[in-house]
């Protein structure tokens, strides 16, 4: 009996299903891939111990989601087979489906556990998303490429023009990839505060006997199972004062709401600006005078949708009205001051807080009795001219609605009930427009408000720059004389 060989179209059937498991060349669009996964994996695992101290089963949902990943994307480099990039999307799509459960429409239980990750940039959720996007995207594209070329057989798994074809793929993808390096820089960066620590503080103290002449930390509120921090800077001589409590200066960062936190160092202490809002200056004089100086973190935008800023701001000063006596604070003596998206925040807490507000101490009032507000956005409306970032942050914060930016606009909230008000602005600010805070200072007035108005020359969207005038020392003068001559 003779042996017969293989027709052409069998030889083709018993080949393709073995070039369907043959290793995949390690191309642009693969390595990219593998870098975006592992670029979000990194950016919720960053923030993992604050996630373990508001909501410790989704930190061990994210520990095992980026355990994972990052396996998947180690046999995927080792061997990338069809099969292991199926994995490999299908992590990066679990992964979105958390997200989605979680932030795009909040259906499982519990506080979000993105907001550690988003606590210095309130958007580093969405730059994780995006980046699985990219990896589930790229993962299929790779797969239907092999799939395809598997199909057709052999003869076609082998290009023609093997160099012209890599270089024309590495130049398709090579924008893709330097987005997913840009997105990963910044998502981890956030994530992380800079590598100078994620999330919240786990080592609050309760707020009573805060040595004198130092800084501690405690947690001012927790809205919706969200723990805030508060930096509280005792006078040397105690907080407490014979016969009457000491008066309040609490400091809200900037950052458009999307940016920065409380702390002097990392990356929300350069995205907030503080130097900007001359807050080493007047902590200091503040303290010397023997003012309690409070500084305070609130959940960032978009992560926490407006009024959220403005309800955490709220509640930090129903706080210190709680806690007066333990420290040694007058409770009827609170002013606050900020700058930038600070200054925008202070001026509706001091416009709005007798309003009251519902969450944490509600028996207490919101109210404050002195506003300092350092070009402080006023008119949401009116950014036009703004470059595009600052119109981008304000679309990320607040959104396009022209109802929305009128009722969170500091002038259409203005009533003559409205505590006194110092606004200071630079003549050459291109990020707030000077008119602003020229047109709110009138509003006031014309309400019967006591407002000041300073235009500082020689300086933009700052108060500390060599040569204005006034001079940055005087402009810290003049803030102190306010709050002393307010809050005596």
């Amino acid at each position: 009996m003779s042996e017969t060989s293989p027709s052409p179209p069998a030889v083709a059937a018993v080949l393709a299903p073995a070039a369907e498991h043959r290793p995949l060349r390690r191309g642009p669009l693969l390595i990219t891939s593998l870098l975006a996964v592992t670029a979000g994996a990194l950016i919720y695992l960053a923030p993992l111990a604050a996630v373990w101290r508001t909501a410790w089963p989704y930190a061990l949902l994210f520990a095992a989601l980026g355990a994972a990943q990052l396996g998947t994307v180690a046999r995927v480099l080792a061997r990338p087979a069809s099969r292991r990039v199926v994995v490999a999307a299908a992590a990066a799509l679990a992964v979105l489906v958390v997200w989605f459960l979680t932030r795009g429409t909040p259906v499982l239980p519990g506080p979000s556990p993105w907001i550690p990750a988003d606590s210095v940039i309130g958007f580093v959720d969405y730059i994780c998303a995006g980046l699985q996007v990219i990896g589930v995207v790229g993962f299929g594209i790779v797969w239907v490429l092999r799939t395809v070329a598997a199909a057709r057989g052999p003869e076609a798994q082998a290009p023609r023009r093997p160099r012209l074809r890599r270089a024309a793929g590495a130049a398709a993808v090579a924008p893709v990839t330097l987005v997913v390096l840009l997105a990963a820089f910044v998502g981890f960066g956030g994530a992380s505060d800079g590598f100078a620590g994620a999330g919240f503080p786990g080592d609050t103290v309760a707020p009573r006997h805060l040595p004198a002449g130092k800084r501690s930390t405690v947690e001012y509120c927790r809205v919706d199972g969200v723990p805030l921090a508060m930096d509280v800077y005792a006078p040397p001589g105690g907080a407490a004062t014979p016969g009457r409590g000491a008066p309040a200066a609490m400091y809200i960062h900037g950052g458009g709401l999307v940016l920065g936190d409380r702390k002097l160092s990392g990356l929300g202490a350069s995205l907030s600006n503080h130097e900007a809002a001359l807050f080493p200056p007047l902590r200091e004089r503040l303290n010397a005078n023997g003012y309690l100086v409070a500084s305070i973190d609130y959940r960032l935008t978009p992560a926490a949708p407006w009024p959220a800023p403005l309800v955490d701001a709220s509640c930090a000063v129903r706080f210190l009205r709680a806690h007066a006596a333990d420290l040694g604070i007058d409770p009827s003596r609170i002013g606050v001051w900020g700058a930038s998206g600070g200054g925008w925040l202070s001026s509706m807490l001091g416009l709005t807080g007798r309003q009251g507000g519902s969450g944490p101490y509600a028996e207490q009032s919101s109210a404050v009795q002195a506003v300092v507000d350092m070009f402080g956005p006023t008119d949401l409306n009116d950014f036009t001219d703004a470059p595009p970032f600052i119109r981008f942050l304000l679309w990320a914060g607040i959104g396009t609605s022209t109802a929305t930016r009128h009722s969170a606009s500091p002038i259409n909230c203005v009533t003559s009930e409205a505590p006194p008000f110092l606004i200071v602005h630079g003549a050459q600010d291109e990020d707030v427009a000077p008119r602003q805070s020229v047109r709110f200072a009138e509003r006031l007035r014309t309400a019967g408000v006591s407002a000041e108005f300073v235009e500082v020359a020689g300086t933009g969207h700052t108060l500390a720059t060599p040569g204005q005038h006034p001079s940055t020392q005087e402009v810290t003068d003049m803030v102190v004389d306010f709050f002393m001559a307010t809050l005596r």
